[in-house]
């Protein structure tokens, strides 16, 4: 019963608060801060505050910059960013320029000496960064700015971050049978309730399988992304005609991107160039989602019973597909 494709709505499981990535996330701001300096009331050995350093840099990164403009992009209060802004005045750093069009509208500018005061702050800002990232390999540093720019991205717009690119893998390595018994445990109790019989009877059907697990007429096809098993079908071979698939399985995160269907059709396609007559699997009347993609394929139901396992009270299905 492994050929399920674990694909349910996610409205069926009420989200709750994740407590340990909360504390993770705290634990690691608290590094971050700490790590960088952003604790202290003054940086980068100057005499403003972060809050003034951020507005310095926005205005420099404008052309021409007007107040409104950076209480939005800083989100800030005005009346502080006002104060603010007259302290820059006053010292000299800024240039207000007004609007040819509107006269109640200013535009703000780096003077020659805001533009040399940034500068040394991104000097002094560079050094630091550099001796915090040195005792790192060059692959270790690029790790680092990764990290950085999907914590950026993700935090920013959780759709604009494209998933890793996956290809498929034929060939078995150690650990992987392991692994694949370990996301079916994991992932069929989440998303249908299965209890640790359920792990249990996927252990043994690889027991059964590998003993005799011949490349040339059985296939494991592998989804890997990051070096990590994403996905996951077999076809195993019952008899010179007919074949079993088997451990049909895609990771949440890589849902809704074509995976499992890619995963079949590469199925069927090792099925017909083997010349197989037909493949069956078997799988439940929970998993609605992987029953639409078995049947548009060509699948037909054949069989079920009711079974009460796993936990569960569920009905076996049994579905086919004629290749010749």
């Amino acid at each position: 019963m492994s050929s399920v494709l674990v694909i349910l709505p996610d409205k069926q499981f009420p989200m709750s608060p994740n407590t340990q990535v909360i504390q993770d996330i705290r634990s690691f701001n608290r590094f971050y801060t700490k790590t960088i300096g952003l604790l202290n009331q003054h940086i980068l050995e100057s005499d403003l505050s972060l809050s003034e350093v951020r507005v310095l840099y926005e205005i420099g990164q404008q052309a021409r910059a007007t107040a409104s403009q950076l209480v939005t992009s800083l989100q800030m209060d005005a009346g502080y960013l006002s104060r603010m802004l007259k302290k820059f005045e006053k010292k000299g750093w800024l240039i207000r320029q007004q609007s040819n069009m509107d006269g109640r509208t200013f535009f703000i500018q780096l003077s020659a000496a805001g533009k040399r005061l940034i500068a040394g702050l991104n000097e002094r800002s560079d050094n630091e960064i550099q001796r915090l990232i040195e005792p790192l390999t060059e692959a270790q540093q690029l790790q680092v700015t990764k990290a950085m720019q999907s914590v950026q991205q993700l935090l920013t717009d959780p759709s604009s971050q494209a998933l890793p690119e996956v290809t498929i893998r034929h060939n078995l390595l150690p650990g992987d049978v392991g692994y694949l018994i370990y996301l079916h445990g994991v992932l069929y109790a989440k998303e249908s309730g299965y209890n640790l019989e359920f792990e249990s009877y996927v252990c043994k059907t690889f027991y059964e399988f590998l003993p005799g697990y011949n490349p040339a007429k059985d296939r494991i096809f592998l989804a890997i992304a990051n070096g990590q098993i994403v996905g996951s079908i077999a076809i195993a071979a019952s008899s010179r005609h007919l074949v079993q698939l088997r451990w049909f399985l895609v990771h949440p995160d890589y849902r809704g991107q074509g995976l499992g269907k890619r995963l079949l059709n590469e199925a069927i396609s090792f099925c017909k160039e083997k010349h197989y007559q037909k493949i069956y699997l078997l799988t439940t009347s929970m998993q609605q989602t992987a029953i639409t993609l078995y049947t548009k394929t060509g699948f037909r139901k054949t069989g079920e019973k009711f079974l009460k396992q796993w936990g569960q009270e569920l009905y076996e299905q049994r579905y086919d597909m004629e290749l010749v």
